[in-house]
């Protein structure tokens, strides 16, 4: 581990915890700004534009006033490079959505052959794993998000939703397996 110097002197936990309790954008501010650099590079990877990237940045910072104080974070880099990656694929899916295409023959006979990215493929499976979550019955669904996407463990997802320390184990492998079925099912259709 690194020593924190000067800006860094406050921890990660602590400043989330500072801000938590009051509120102070500063407080977000700081924390932000130590990351703000690898936001910026998230969204260009995905976004391709440097002004929609710069736009982005400031939205997840205000994405993150009210996401942060809901959120149980336990390592601060990997939640916001999640949100960050989230947010920047609905903003291409809803781009996508608004985009009009002209039909005029140069576009007919355009020889160029155009081919899924990397991008787009992970954008699909996202997608489906999404469509996918929604089908769980509310138990796993709850569970399977709380371990995987916020990375919490079994013990404070049963503190969290109440449920058995037992059950929370059994919701988190039926949803799994029940996830897993539904995306194969799906990527054969």
């Amino acid at each position: 581990m690194q020593p924190k110097s000067g800006n860094d002197a406050i921890d990660d936990a602590a400043l989330i915890a500072l801000y938590k309790k009051s509120g102070d954008l500063e407080v977000l501010s700081q924390l932000y700004s130590r990351y703000m650099h690898l936001v910026y590079g998230v969204c260009l990877k995905y976004l391709q534009d440097e002004e929609l990237s710069k736009d982005a940045v400031m939205q997840i910072f205000e994405e993150l006033v009210l996401k942060l104080k809901i959120h149980e974070v336990q390592n601060f880099k990997s939640w916001l490079h999640v949100l960050c990656r989230n947010y920047c694929l609905m903003a291409l899916r809803k781009s996508s959505k608004n985009k009009m295409v002209s039909l005029e023959d140069t576009f007919v006979e355009n020889t160029e052959f155009v081919h899924l990215t990397a991008d787009d493929t992970k954008e699909n499976q996202l997608s489906m794993m999404e469509k996918c979550m929604e089908t769980l019955p509310e138990e796993q669904r709850i569970c399977v998000d709380l371990f995987y996407l916020q990375e919490k463990c079994y013990k404070e997802i049963a503190e969290m939703t109440g449920y058995d320390l037992l059950k929370v184990k059994s919701y988190i492998q039926n949803g799994k397996r029940n996830l897993k079925i539904c995306i194969e099912k799906n990527s054969r259709e």
